[in-house]
């Protein structure tokens, strides 16, 4: 019997997710690392121990659109992070498994104490059961946008489109708004504005507003860049900064010689011009301009560390918000520096509660055991701070719960 599932709202394992020119996802041609290509041919060659999959892993499944490869991998093995092992019981069918489209039939064959995984059912004795009638029908499809994507893009975009983590020294040099045209406090879409980078406290310290051809003519806009501190050293790690919006540079920043009341020449500032071509919230003066990034094209294939790490969470997303559930983004003390990369899957791990032992007549103290409390997966890098997205939760999550690896 041939099963078809509905809709999965989790994280996908194996496919690509970059933003395209036009700001959507788009899947791309990404490269397997030789770890996860040699797990794959091993698991090919072999198979998975039946003991390795799910307990109710289905005979058959059709992949839909809104299906996720996270959930397919889950749906099939006991660890979602493990896809190399799903791919590899389906080398032959999907040689990249950054391209998987719905309507690709998955069937799950079993033999000798060992389960692959295929695109095409198995030949079987005698005639066919079921009659299935065909007619004439053509259907115009882009692939590339047609596969499914690996992270949910309402829930982690504007984290890919808005660097949020800057840092200090950056950030005060950063050019600033200085001045709106006709004296407004409030700056929305289509609004001229003025901004100066060149001076802080009349010394040169701020990268100067240029429009010359090659330096940078459009920038972020944030402001309130708070404080990220360890929760057990309270060392501050970075500054998480308020986006606002973004604006494109009119006119660069330059002097004048502008006669005083007795005719003398005296240099005045004229500050850039810029022109507000996008706004998350109304900005206004003393907001700061960074620089647009590059646009990177991003790949997220969830696994698990090579190495140890373990750290814990500094921040839940979000104003006053304090509790992290599914599908909510927070942000971890680990980060570049600590091997911590895209993709990375890690533990949450919930602290035992602390109480008196009533059944002691001493009331003694004690502590119960810590526990696992579900999944994360980093999708942004920063060099002391990460950013990723609670895929799994049983409890909610709070800053300085810890996390370590998966397995």
């Amino acid at each position: 019997m041939h099963i078809i599932f509905g809709r999965f709202s989790q994280i996908s394992i194996a496919a690509a997710l970059c933003l395209g020119a036009s700001g959507g996802l788009q899947a791309q041609n990404f490269p397997i690392s030789a770890g996860q290509k040699a797990t794959a041919t091993q698991v090919a060659q072999t198979g998975v121990p039946l003991s390795d999959l799910a307990p109710n892993a289905p005979d058959s499944y059709s992949v839909r659109r809104g299906d996720t490869l996270w959930a397919i991998s889950g749906l099939f093995l006991k660890s979602p992070w493990r896809w190399p092992e799903l791919w590899g019981m389906n080398l032959q069918d999907i040689r990249n498994p950054h391209l998987i489209y719905p309507g690709q039939q998955l069937y799950l064959e079993k033999a000798n104490g060992r389960a692959i995984l295929r695109t095409r059912q198995a030949s079987a004795d005698g005639p066919p059961t079921d009659t299935l009638r065909v007619s004439p029908r053509t259907r115009f499809e882009s692939l590339a946008d047609a596969s499914i994507p690996t992270l949910s893009p309402n829930a982690i975009e504007p984290f890919l489109a808005e660097p949020m983590i800057v840092d200090e020294i950056a950030f005060a040099t950063a050019p600033r708004i200085v001045a709106a045209q006709e004296g407004r406090v409030l700056l929305s879409r289509g609004d001229r504005a003025y901004a100066r980078g060149e001076y802080v406290g009349g010394e040169v310290r701020g990268v100067r507003l240029s429009d010359a051809k090659g330096d940078p003519q459009a920038f972020r806009v944030f402001r309130n860049a708070k404080p990220l501190k360890d929760p057990t050293t309270q060392q501050i790690l970075g500054y998480e900064a308020q986006y606002v919006g973004k604006a494109e540079l009119a006119r660069g920043e330059s002097t004048a010689q502008i006669p005083d009341k007795n005719g003398e020449l005296k240099t005045e500032i004229v500050p850039a011009t810029i022109d507000i071509v996008s706004t998350k919230e109304e900005m206004r003066v003393g907001d700061r301009l960074m620089a647009e990034p590059p646009r990177e094209f991003l790949s997220y294939v969830p696994h698990a560390p090579a190495s140890t790490i373990s750290g814990q969470i500094v921040s839940v997303y979000g104003n006053a918000v304090a509790i992290a559930a599914e599908n909510q983004v927070v942000a971890i003390n680990r980060g570049r520096k600590d091997g911590l990369e895209r993709g990375h899957v890690m533990a949450i791990i919930k602290d035992g509660e602390r109480l008196l032992d009533k059944t002691d007549s001493a009331r003694p103290q004690i502590k119960l055991p810590n526990e696992r409390n579900g999944l994360l997966m980093v999708f942004r890098t920063f060099e002391n701070l990460s950013y990723a997205l609670v895929l799994q939760v049983t409890d909610g999550v709070k800053v300085g719960d810890r996390f370590v690896n998966p397995n």
